[in-house]
């Protein structure tokens, strides 16, 4: 490898952090749980339109949603930064995450937005009144902490998962990487004691501090990014560190959803990464014990806490029974996979893991879509026989495009990451004196598929 990628290696790669990942045979259920959080949240999204009074009397004790979501978190939290580590390449694993990303994210808005009709939009309005600005905001992933409307509905958990990607970076070239448990129980804290009063949107209070908030955002992902793909070893640890302030400052002063929930879906994935280093033995099974014991209890405890009145608005959910159980079985059902992950899962499940990325992106504008034609044809299904077919139907449908989608746009996108990730390190050997680079791993996907970023309280 060449200094400057020796640069942002950990001390003990070569010994424990190559091991932070399990080996990809293992990693089916993943892919199992992964398929059935995406399942949840279309069902969550779904049933309201087919199954309306079943949907309400359940919803009010169990929010799919979330349940779907919160799962995705924590298999995020427990592949993404072992992807990093195992890569030991900041600047790959930001190629890997902008290819696995962006490609299919913006295919998905510029369809729902070309196809589907104004009056039965597939993307948000303010697409259509703002449109410049919804273009610069939407394009950071991080929209959903600057106050402005989604462009997809569902894309506000994307600025989740960038939020993380910008904690775990700023970690790893810090070489602070192992400070998960730490970080995990300090969020965890942080939305206890601190979850009814921290800011939702301290930057937001005008027209002008949002377009100010935004420009201030864009610039500095802009001049992070960069550092981060250059070949300077010292600009890509400044990009790394500035994004990383930015999403805390992002999260804790202008989190959009109630405060608890921010600061419990990264402690969420926090605590998934400390399972995934007491798994590979960077850390001792009883810090993950006490750590994971810690996020889940808060959890609970903030959600009853502080998910009342305003902020079970803010969260989307019915009240504080249907978050926290919600909550609850997102982590009985991940720790289940856990315990069973050496067995094998069935393929209709692992498959709907390898294609969740799409299906969770193209469900909501298909709903606008279905929506439309309900309108068009002035009828739509009555009773539950009726709308349990369609329910079925509408899944198949979303299903196959979602397929479609992966073959035709994801992973042609992961395979162009790849041969961008080797064209820069071409570069940088070129520059700098030394071997060659070793070839970046396919993807964050091909030995351990990372989550889909579709993951965050996805229940409106």
């Amino acid at each position: 490898m060449t200094k400057v990628r020796d640069s942002f290696k950990t001390p003990d790669r070569s010994a424990a952090a190559a091991k932070s990942t399990p080996p990809a045979q293992r990693l089916g259920w993943l892919d199992a749980l992964r398929g059935v959080a995406a399942i949840a949240v279309v069902f969550q999204h779904v049933l309201p339109w087919l199954l309306g009074p079943q949907y309400a009397a359940s919803h009010r004790h169990f929010d799919l949603g979330i349940f779907g979501v919160f799962l995705f978190f924590l298999i995020s939290g427990y592949i993404v930064p072992a992807s990093l580590e195992r890569r030991g390449d900041v600047r790959a694993f930001w190629v890997g995450r902008i290819f696995r990303i962006y490609p299919l994210y913006l295919t998905v808005f510029a369809a729902a937005l070309i196809l589907l009709p104004r009056d039965h939009a597939g993307v948000a309005a303010s697409v259509y009144t703002h449109p410049i600005q919804a273009a610069f905001a939407n394009s950071t992933l991080v929209q959903f902490f600057l106050n402005i409307p989604n462009g997809l509905a569902v894309a506000w958990t994307l600025s989740f998962e960038m939020v993380f990607y910008f904690a775990v970076s700023a970690l790893f070239v810090m070489g602070r990487q192992r400070y998960s448990s730490t970080v995990s129980i300090t969020f965890a804290a942080a939305a206890l004691a601190l979850g009814g009063v921290l800011p939702t949107a301290l930057f937001g209070s005008s027209v002008t501090s949002v377009h100010v908030l935004t420009g201030v955002c864009v610039a500095v992902m802009v001049a992070a990014l960069a550092g981060i793909l250059s070949g300077h070893a010292q600009a890509r640890r400044a990009g790394a560190v500035a994004l990383g302030v930015l999403g805390l400052v992002l999260v804790t002063l202008n989190g959009g959803s109630a405060a608890f929930e921010s600061m419990m879906i990264l402690a969420t994935m926090f605590a998934g990464t400390v399972v995934n280093r007491a798994e590979s033995g960077q850390i001792s099974r009883r810090e993950a014990v006490i750590c994971c014991g810690f996020v889940f209890l808060a959890g609970v405890a903030s959600g009853f806490l502080y998910n009342r009145a305003h902020g079970s608005h803010l969260t989307w959910t019915a009240n504080w029974q249907s978050w926290c159980t919600a909550f609850v079985a997102a982590w009985v059902l991940f720790g289940i996979g856990l315990l069973l992950r050496h067995r094998t899962f069935p393929k209709v499940l692992t498959w709907l893991g390898t294609i969740s990325y799409a299906t969770y992106l193209v469900h909501v504008p298909m709903i606008a879509a279905m929506a439309w034609g309900f309108t068009v044809f002035k009828s739509r299904p009555e009773g539950i026989a009726q709308g349990s077919l369609a329910t079925l139907l509408f899944l198949a449908a979303v299903i196959a495009l979602g397929y479609a989608l992966h073959r035709l746009v994801e992973l042609p996108g992961q395979r162009l990451g790849r041969r961008v990730t080797r064209r820069l390190d071409g570069r940088t050997a070129a520059a700098v004196p030394g071997p060659a680079p070793e070839p970046a791993p396919a993807s964050a996907q091909e030995t351990a598929p990372a989550s889909a970023p579709a993951s965050a309280p996805v229940t409106g």
